[in-house]
């Protein structure tokens, strides 16, 4: 039997999100998926589930949940306070959910993006070979108060259920692994130290798609032809801003490519908020 999630409150930006959709970027789609997807792949793994399975993904202020049937839910990401029908849950850490009860979650006090995971994954519906929504592609762009959400019912419970310590990702630490991206050897040495040993500031202008740094670097690097890009590509513009694309970016852009975050760092700087810092450590392929 299936149960609904009804959004009693949407949140600021919540949204439906798996591991991706890939293989369309020659189409001009854009990979999506989890923002931070260690804090995702958590969330999937507490409760058992498939590597893919779809989750709720919010945006600073979290949603209001209730439940119409049992199961298992998972909370991960974004630091907050969690209460099942009032009474205070942990996050990382299986909860059993029963008819009717309500999850309420505080607006976060550390961090971007939270997660919840259901067992089995929300039955949302899969556009592109993945549920992660997407202006354009799927039919919503983002949950709204009065939605409800499938899942599937689950009456037993084994009782052994396991907790995991807070991983490291929650320490937000400013430092972010990176490697030469195509255009970095365009750049004078006087530019790649100012690159290598400065601090940046995230920005106001953060999204799905980019996460603008306030300070510049001088750009002497000619135009490119417009060329691929993927999440955690660093652009840096003519007027010397530096932009890092994140899970919608577009495909391809127009401007040089100096660095390319690894994984783990693109997980990291999408947990950063404004005003918070950030600085770039240069290593090399294995």
């Amino acid at each position: 039997m299936t149960g609904s999630v009804t959004v009693v409150r949407s949140g600021f930006f919540t949204t439906i999100q798996d591991e991706g959709r890939f293989g369309f970027s020659k189409y001009g789609v854009p990979s999506s998926g989890a923002m931070d997807k260690k804090s995702y792949g958590y969330a999937n793994l507490i409760i058992g589930n498939k590597t893919n399975a779809a989750c709720i993904e919010w945006t600073l202020q979290p949603p209001v949940l209730q439940f119409s049937k049992p199961t298992l839910i998972a909370l991960s990401g974004a630091k907050i306070d969690a209460f099942l029908n009032d009474k205070k849950i942990d996050m990382y850490k299986q909860i059993q959910v029963n008819t009717n009860d309500v999850l309420k979650l505080s607006t976060c006090r550390k961090n971007m993006y939270g997660y919840i995971s259901i067992k089995q994954g929300f039955l949302s519906p899969v556009v592109l070979d993945s549920s992660s929504f997407l202006k354009s592609i799927t039919r919503k762009q983002r949950i709204e108060t009065g939605d409800t959400i499938s899942y599937n019912e689950i009456e037993y419970y084994n009782n052994q259920f396991a907790t995991i310590s807070i991983p490291a990702i929650e320490r937000n630490t400013k430092e972010l692994e990176v490697y030469k991206g195509i255009e970095f050897d365009l750049l004078s040495p006087a530019q790649r130290s100012t690159l290598l040993n400065s601090e940046f500031t995230i920005s106001n202008t953060i999204n799905r798609m980019a996460i603008q740094l306030e300070e510049n670097i001088s750009n002497t690097i000619p135009p490119i032809i417009t060329s691929a890009v993927l999440p955690g590509t660093v652009q840096l513009t003519p007027l010397g801003t530096m932009i890092v694309l994140m899970r919608d970016c577009q495909t391809t852009g127009g401007y040089p490519r100096i660095l390319q975050l690894t994984e783990d760092s693109i997980n990291r700087i999408a947990q950063k908020r404004m005003k918070e810092k950030c600085s770039f450590k240069l290593i090399k392929f294995i």
